[in-house]
């Protein structure tokens, strides 16, 4: 069964940056498109950001210009950079293959942005 272990989360200030991780053990890695999907309490879970398999990227409109993703294939895991962040992106974090879900849900990293 595949596991998406995410990491990196917590609490921080409006401006802060975090750094969070998506360790995977999806076979053939390489070859699959990877994205971040957030949820906001009382929200449905939604698609922030996504990487394909050669690198191109692309971000919800609220997320881009703050968010980069990348993703490390050796590794099999995926990351995302959160710079200047604001309340509104306080939720919990999951990352999956995108734009569709393929694997059951890991248990998220939880990004608590507040003052």
């Amino acid at each position: 069964q595949v596991q998406l272990v995410e990491s990196g989360g917590g609490l921080v200030q409006p401006g802060g940056s975090l750094s969070l991780s998506c360790a995977t053990s999806i076979d053939m890695f390489g070859f699959k498109v990877m994205g971040w999907y957030r949820q906001i309490q009382g929200s449905q879970r939604e698609l922030v950001a996504r990487i394909g398999v050669g690198g191109t990227t692309s971000y919800a409109d609220s997320v881009k210009d703050r968010f980069t993703i990348s993703r490390d294939n050796g590794k099999t895991t995926i990351y995302l950079q959160m710079n200047n962040l604001k309340p509104e992106d306080t939720a919990v974090y999951y990352c999956n293959t995108a734009p569709q879900s393929l694997y059951d849900w890991g248990q998220g990293t939880r990004v608590t942005v507040s003052s």
